[in-house]
């Protein structure tokens, strides 16, 4: 029955070219805005998440150990609290295994000297880190280099400043001057090996060390010793597999620890931010996916309309056709079936209109903004526009099938 039926459908169509073109405007405006539409949300989607991965934590998972418990509000020490090494991160990344990016941090205070203001002391704060702390922590450097993995194994006297301080123990010279020079930490002599590219608006005097000589060039200051406790820091791939790995972490955190590891370790992820992105980019997809439904539903209207005029030119046909034995079903799927051919039609060519739109808008998005936008056309958004196509196509062309299947056959063929 559907083969037939829709085999009639584009014969009519057929014979009425211009009727065909306008009533299957509509379908082509409707389901082409809902294509560039959701093509430009995956794109933006996309880019979304590169530079949320290129300049947030979002997609960080931090392990931290407990120094305190809290007991009736007063916080009191402990003292088996747990110190974690490099032995740790090679046994998560075992067992969460690729896409995952492990590193360590240590922070301590330092009194600094040296450079040409040799005779005055700079308070800074130290990160020991590893050689990944660049991708890790969206650190840039803007002269020499960072330390690497060989250094942090091998425990090497270098330090890479940040800009402010590196101004700040330069004086008079270039920041950039201080390059191959020795300065001090706490008393320990270290050889600047880069420095920090400028960051609009930070002023901070920072200073990262190999985080294997972290303790020789910091002081605990007023939080001991436990100031400076390594804390983990995993970087998952993408930001829908966080909360995966997060429940892989804890399970090896139970393993190592103990069912009461939750007293000794602090997980911590920004899921809260995370939730919000996520919903920001679905209510995005979901109001502009429905603005353009409201095209779809115009080109419904019209469908109905063009199907109306039909089944009343085609009155007597209709009664001829019935009156030699065509059922009411028969007569419907007819119908039904001229509908879903314009629809057909008018998806398959607003799929490409679409798909041509949303790649010129993003094409003068990267123009005009240098941003790396490209449209994204996924299976979805093609299953999407072409189901709301079809389901268009039958509601709106429904009521004309039925309407010219419940004609009677003897009025039908006394139609004029």
């Amino acid at each position: 029955m559907l083969l037939p039926s829709l085999r009639v459908g584009f014969e009519t169509l057929r014979i009425n070219p211009l009727r065909t073109l306008l009533s299957t405007l509509g379908i082509i405006m409707g389901v082409g805005s809902l294509v560039s539409v959701l093509s430009l949300g995956d794109g933006v989607e996309s880019y979304a998440r590169r530079q949320i991965d290129r300049t947030t934590d979002v997609q960080t998972i931090g392990l931290s150990s407990k120094t305190y418990e809290v007991i009736d509000d007063v916080p009191f020490p402990v003292t088996d609290y747990p110190v974690f090494t490099l032995a740790d991160i090679d046994s998560l990344r075992a067992l969460i295994g690729g896409g995952v990016e492990g590193s360590m941090t240590s922070t301590g205070q330092s009194v600094i000297t040296g450079g040409d203001s040799a005779k005055q002391q700079h308070a800074a704060m130290v990160t020991g880190t590893l050689a990944n702390a660049l991708s890790m922590q969206h650190v840039s450097i803007g002269k020499g280099r960072y330390f690497t993995a060989e250094e942090v194994r091998a425990a090497a006297p270098v330090v890479v400043l940040s800009h402010p301080l590196a101004v700040a123990l330069a004086g008079t010279r270039t920041p950039g001057s201080l390059l191959g020079r020795t300065i001090a930490l706490q008393g320990r002599a270290l050889t600047v090996v880069g420095i920090m590219d400028t960051v609009a608006g930070d002023k901070s005097k920072r200073a990262a060390v190999p985080i294997s000589i972290i303790d020789s060039v910091t002081t605990g200051g007023y939080f001991g010793k436990e100031g400076r406790l390594p804390r983990v820091q995993l970087k998952v791939a993408n930001v829908d597999s966080v909360q995966a790995v997060k429940l892989k972490v804890e399970h090896w955190l139970a393993r190592r620890y103990g069912m009461k590891w939750k007293s000794r370790v602090n997980v911590s992820t920004n899921e809260g931010r995370l939730a919000n992105i996520q919903q920001a980019m679905l209510i995005f997809k979901l109001l502009m996916g429905a603005i353009t439904g409201i095209s779809l539903l115009v080109g419904g209207i019209g469908i109905m309309n063009v199907l109306l005029a039909s089944v009343y030119e085609r009155t007597r046909e209709i009664g001829i056709r019935k009156a030699t034995g065509a059922r009411d079903r028969d007569i419907l799927a007819q119908f039904l079936g001229e509908s879903v051919a314009i629809t057909g039609m008018g998806s398959f060519v607003g799929l490409g209109l679409g798909v041509a739109t949303a790649f010129a808008v993003t094409a003068v998005m990267r123009a005009k903004t240098k941003a790396e936008v490209y449209a994204g056309l996924s299976v979805s958004t093609v299953l999407v526009a072409v189901a709301a196509a079809g389901i268009v196509g039958i509601l709106f062309g429904l009521y004309p099938a039925l309407r010219a299947a419940r004609l009677s056959p003897i009025d039908a063929i006394r139609h004029e």
